[in-house]
């Protein structure tokens, strides 16, 4: 541990850092964690903040899980990196195999890569080469607007409606958006607007009939856009157009896999069988970056051949990386288990029975619930308006660590989290909406 004071570490901080989705100028200096438990940060000013958005949506199972750190300790002890071009090792293996395991149909081939944003990036240059592997030149992609999909040039592409890569339009390429039938409890327009999206996505197959080389959506629930929900029924009707247009279906479940929908992934809850499904966040429960990019038998078979152009030339040095995968297999130990299973229902019962109160206040709207994510609208001004941080600061200084996305308060807890403190982040949501 380092002998460093606080004020020592937050001085260094602000003069070396530079951290992610922050306006620097403006910011407060950030909060500095010397430990965490459970579904609990511990800050170095001997505060405590409980996680609801498990820190960024990749922590399954709460902080310091000791049976993931033991899994990556035996792991480092044996093996931590080998080249994965030439090399193949036991934990890469086992994950490949429980991952593919869980999906539907025939989606059993796994490519690794490091985070979400590449794993979509993977999904996008396959199914481009897969179509000029045979014989055909597709360069259309297919959106849905307000998703977001990463941050690399081609899932900024593929989510350029979502608002936030203004600074960088001339690096992406074009890309077809459709709307996104976003629907809430009680909502009364849910098929109508469903319709509509139909009908948009259909002229835009029609116009570029034999030129889409796929279509990506987040399945169930946009996440960054603001926890923006559709319905089953959707996803269902959308694979059967894809299908029928003769194209590829890319399923961004970055945050909605490893059981945030209720089901371990969203395809299983739709039921839907897609082409790609693209993994990350809480594949290791939160330990170290990985993702993996799961396509079907045939789409692996396009790209085999006595030529090296006809393969798949990408990669990065730490893909496999033996200790990821050493937490991914943990995480699917813990997932697996019943205890979790439990914890997973129990959260969103008390989700179920606490959502109709809040949704009561003056100013919420949109309730919405799916799995172990629960959400609603405030009238406010948007990302970066006075509201969201006004809010965001009121959370913390009550100890709750909550990241509200413009008008949209969420809750996304570890599935860790003991029914007392989930109750009372409810708590804390209802005092704090009240008051402002």
């Amino acid at each position: 541990m380092s002998d460093l004071s606080s004020d020592e570490l937050r001085a260094l901080d602000a003069r070396h850092v530079w951290h992610p989705f922050t306006q620097a100028g403006t910011a407060p200096p950030a909060i500095l964690a010397r430990g965490g438990k459970g579904a609990t940060i511990h800050g170095a000013d001997g505060r405590e903040y409980l996680d609801v958005c498990s820190s960024w949506w990749v922590n399954l199972h709460g902080h310091a899980n000791p049976m993931i750190a033991k899994a990556i300790a035996e792991q480092a002890a044996r093996l931590e990196q080998v080249i994965f071009a030439d090399f193949t090792h036991e934990p890469a293996v086992r994950l490949a195999a429980r991952v593919a395991g869980h999906l539907p149909g025939d989606l059993d081939r796994v490519f690794f890569s490091d985070d979400g944003s590449t794993a979509v990036e993977v999904a996008l240059k396959m199914a481009r080469q897969y179509w000029s592997n045979q014989g055909q030149d597709r360069r259309v992609y297919v959106a849905f607007h307000g998703g977001y999909h990463g941050d690399t040039a081609g899932s900024m592409s593929v989510g350029r409606s979502c608002g936030i890569f203004a600074a960088w339009e001339n690096m992406m390429f074009p890309v077809e958006v459709a709307p996104f039938p976003v629907t809430w409890d009680g909502d009364e327009e849910a098929e109508a607007k469903e319709q509509r999206a139909l009908l948009a996505l259909d002229e835009i197959l029609e116009r570029n009939a034999g030129k889409v080389a796929g279509v990506i959506i987040e399945p169930l629930i946009q996440g960054a856009a603001g926890m923006r929900m559709c319905r089953p029924h959707f996803l269902r009707t959308l694979e059967a157009r894809v299908r029928e247009a003769g194209s590829l279906l890319i399923l961004d479940e970055v945050m909605t896999g490893f059981g945030r929908t209720g089901e371990i992934f969203a395809c299983v809850k739709a039921g839907i069988l897609p082409d790609f499904v693209c993994l990350s966040k809480g594949l290791t429960g939160g330990f170290l970056p990985m993702s993996l990019t799961v396509t079907r038998e045939f789409i692996y078979e396009g790209f085999l051949g006595t030529e090296v152009s006809k393969a798949f030339l990408h990669g990065h040095s730490y893909t496999a990386n033996p200790l990821g995968c050493a937490a991914g297999l943990a995480s699917l130990d813990l997932l697996e288990g019943t205890e979790c299973q439990a914890r997973i229902q129990a959260i969103e019962a008390i989700h179920r029975q606490r959502l109709p109160g809040t949704a009561r206040h003056p100013g919420v709207s949109k309730a919405r619930l799916c799995g172990t994510i629960a959400a609603f609208d405030l009238a406010g001004q948007g990302y970066g308006g006075a509201l969201s941080t006004r809010m965001k600061n009121a959370f913390l200084e009550k100890g709750l660590l909550m990241r509200p996305m413009g008008d949209v308060l969420y809750l996304l807890p570890p599935y860790c989290i003991t029914d007392m403190e989930l109750h009372r982040a409810w708590d804390i949501i209802d005092g704090v909406i009240s008051h402002l």
